[in-house]
């Protein structure tokens, strides 16, 4: 056990978490200053020389850089200084059978890294990416952070160059992942921090499908917060750098689509629908439906059912009542709650377009107090609960409670 301060801890578990040198750390910290603070900071090799000194608890970082440091992190001061923030080493700290395994995995195997510990690497962000729809985000992001904090002890271990290019892959995929758990948890400045680590990442790697992932994540943060051109813009980057036909690239013709739709443009969003039907088509159900980054066909009639009801379209109810139906019959195999809670607020939209506000405001209830709703989309509910309030539906009330309930506002 280290004996040094626990903030001291933090500074460089926070640091290894992003898998970056103490030096790459100097950098980060020079970027995140505005142009006056910059100007006043050290050289590189002193920034780099004090960081060392603080993580080796010698002394405590002061202004600016404590403030550098949060931004950086996108933590608070308190969880990331405070002496009583314990809280925070625990996310990316080693505890469980997962990490073990993969420890035992390395010594038996006799090497620094070698191909089985990569192996089993590779094998945990598959069930990290598969436990996503069905695992509460602070859970999952526990999960992926403690695997991103034994990703980084190996890169200062000997490695061949393939070896280390599969775990400059390894970390992307974790911290891509790590950057969607902060998006659902409305958690932008921590999401964007790992969304470039993530994109630094496959850059060396040279990993375009990563790197494509990274843009259609980017894309649908810009729509839950209503930056719809944004959304358009980085959903058909990401479909100029994605291997064609490949998940990524069906999933950001997919939000291309639902951006046009917010934008009401019907035209771009239709032949949107009709170029996700046609890479569609010819694809087989992948053995793990749930995984995040293979794309389900049977996603396709509820992304259909989401834009249509975005745009206006009569045809969303029988899209969304046919997809709610099948969701929660199990009929694709497993009950999927969270693409079930979604399908309501499609469903409600698209009531309230076609006149019923009633049905709309039971199944928004529904949604609400399902307990599968995700920060991330509180604005759907939100945007539903407005248009019945705007109706003065009886239960409007109800709803508006409810909705406080679940929000904590």
């Amino acid at each position: 056990m280290d004996s040094v301060p626990a903030w001291a801890a933090r500074l460089r578990a926070a640091r290894r978490g992003k898998l970056w040198t103490q030096r790459e750390m100097a950098k980060q910290l020079a970027e995140a200053a505005d142009s006056r603070t910059r100007a006043r900071l050290p050289e590189r090799e002193s920034l780099t020389r004090m960081i060392k000194d603080w993580e080796a608890g010698r002394h405590q970082p002061k202004d600016p850089y404590r403030v550098l440091y949060c931004r950086v992190f996108g933590m608070e001061e308190a969880e990331l200084f405070g002496a009583e923030a314990s809280g925070v080493v625990p996310r990316i700290s080693f505890d469980g059978d997962e990490i073990e395994a993969l420890e035992l995995t390395r010594r038996v195997a006799a090497s620094d890294v070698g191909a089985d510990t990569l192996d089993r690497l590779e094998a945990a962000v598959d069930d990290l990416a598969t436990a996503y729809p069905v695992t509460p985000p602070p859970e999952l992001l526990n999960r992926v952070r403690r695997h991103l904090s034994y990703v980084s002890h190996l890169f200062d271990a000997k490695k061949t160059l393939h070896e280390h290019r599969r775990l400059l892959a390894v970390g992307g995929w974790l911290s891509l992942l790590t950057s969607t758990c902060h998006i659902d948890l409305r958690q932008f400045r921590a999401a964007s921090t790992w969304l470039r680590t993530a994109s630094q990442l496959a850059g060396h790697a040279e990993h375009s499908e990563i790197a494509a992932w990274c843009l259609e994540t980017e894309a649908w943060q810009a729509v839950t917060i209503g930056d719809y051109r944004r959304a358009l813009t980085l959903s058909q980057g990401a479909q100029t750098i994605a291997p064609r036909g490949s998940s990524v690239y069906i999933q950001a013709t997919a939000q291309e689509g639902r951006a046009w739709a917010r934008l009401g443009a019907g035209p771009e969003t239709r032949d949107s629908l009709r170029r996700v039907d046609r890479l569609v088509a010819p694809l087989p159900m992948p053995e793990r439906p749930e995984h995040h980054y293979r794309y389900d066909p049977s996603k396709r009639d509820a992304y259909v059912a989401t834009t249509l009801s975005w745009l206006g379209d009569p045809a969303a109810e029988r899209y969304a009542r046919q997809v709610l139906t099948r969701l929660e019959s199990a009929a694709d195999g497993t009950v999927r709650a969270r693409r079930a809670v979604s399908a309501r607020l499609d469903l409600a939209l698209a009531l309230l377009a076609a006149d019923q506000p009633d049905e709309a405001g039971q199944i928004t209830l529904a949604a609400l107090t399902s307990g599968s709703l995700v920060p991330s989309s509180y604005w759907r509910a939100r945007e539903v609960i407005n248009a019945i309030e705007a109706r003065r539906v009886p239960e409007a009330g109800e709803l508006r409670e409810a909705y406080r309930e679940l929000a904590g506002t």
